[in-house]
């Protein structure tokens, strides 16, 4: 059996040029794909679970953008409702009765929550817990899960890495 390397011209000329903008070329280190011995795909779109790149190469998604795709990528239901929900304006920086609707729906939806907190990102969100945990026993020491990524915060990047293949070294300095 013969295998033909994909095709990625477009997405090597895009990296090189992400490079002079951006450190590594990439909003976040694991977008590079450098700790599993790949080079960089820039994509182009998706639809349900395939993605493609900027070359036509398709893709089965099993990222799922890491977590919040799981209905698939464009899903009929999911642009209709980001369309109505666009149609009043995209960013209100203050709080709004959608809030209140989706802190309901998660609330009922798993019993133990009694309140829930809106956070920008992972990183926010584990911030938000430590800061909280600590607070509530008045620890300062916090225990985390070597090799593993827990948001783009210093005190969560050591140690940090994709296990046997960074052996949970930091691939930047300054962490």
């Amino acid at each position: 059996m013969t295998v033909t390397p994909l095709n990625t011209t477009k997405s090597q000329e895009i990296f090189t040029a992400a490079q002079t903008l951006m450190p590594g070329g990439v909003s976040s280190p694991v977008r590079a794909f450098k700790s599993v011995g790949g080079q960089p795909i820039v994509f182009d779109r998706v639809k349900g679970a395939y993605i493609w790149d900027v070359d036509g190469n398709q893709y089965i998604d099993y990222v799922g953008t890491w977590g919040p795709a799981i209905c698939g990528h464009a899903h009929p239901d999911v642009i209709k409702a980001l369309h109505e929900s666009l149609d009043k304006g995209t960013s209100f920086g203050a709080p709004c009765a959608q809030e209140n609707i989706l802190a309901d729906m998660v609330i009922n939806a798993v019993p133990s929550i009694e309140m829930v907190r809106f956070v920008n990102s992972g990183t926010e969100a584990c911030m938000s817990v430590l800061r909280l945990m600590r607070a509530f026993t008045g620890r300062e020491k916090i225990i985390k899960f070597e090799g593993c990524y827990h948001g783009h915060a210093d005190m969560f990047l050591v140690k940090a890495g994709s296990g046997v293949a960074t052996l949970g070294l930091p691939d930047s300095p300054g962490v």
